[in-house]
């Protein structure tokens, strides 16, 4: 099933000089880019992507954490659109906690740090990017970030390959 899903570079990964790796990681694997655009993240936007339920998961305080550290920054948000994107987007982002993340991922490649730390220095975890979880997230997060009038679409040389 073609899916579109949202990947955020995070104000770390800006930082950091990691856009153009992140994005090449996405491109070689097939994945298609429909949006792209650098952001300055009011605290408006924060409290409507970093929604209730990352306090249910890891408490109000990493909630705000993020929220402070995303609009510290510039962010680039990256609509992306392939075959099982949301899963194949997870699969090369690695796992949310850059001390699980595996090798051969961005996070697992390019970041370490793990919640018990951050949690210890008070600090939000700098795992590089975030991607939408599942597909209903994909959808409100894309809507969110992107306008239609923002989205392409294209043929591009892998969509010969999908049949």
């Amino acid at each position: 099933m073609i899916e579109k899903t949202l990947v955020l570079v995070k104000p770390d990964g800006v930082e950091r000089g990691l856009v153009g790796e992140i994005i090449s990681r996405f491109e070689r694997r097939g994945i298609k880019i429909i949006g792209i655009k650098m952001v300055r993240v009011n605290k408006e936007l924060a409290m409507k992507h970093y929604t209730e339920d990352i306090t249910k998961r890891r408490g109000e305080h990493v909630r705000k954490r993020l929220m402070d550290f995303i609009v510290n920054n510039h962010v680039i948000a990256i609509c992306l659109e392939g075959v099982d994107a949301v899963e194949n987007v997870r699969k090369i982002v690695g796992e949310t906690e850059p001390r699980a993340a595996l090798p051969g991922t961005i996070r697992g490649d390019y970041s370490h740090i793990s919640y018990k730390y951050a949690d210890n220095k008070k600090i939000v975890v700098p795992n590089l990017v975030h991607a939408s979880a599942n597909k209903e997230e994909a959808e409100k997060e894309i809507s969110l970030w992107f306008s239609q009038e923002e989205l392409f679409s294209y043929k591009s040389v892998h969509d010969k390959h999908v049949i």
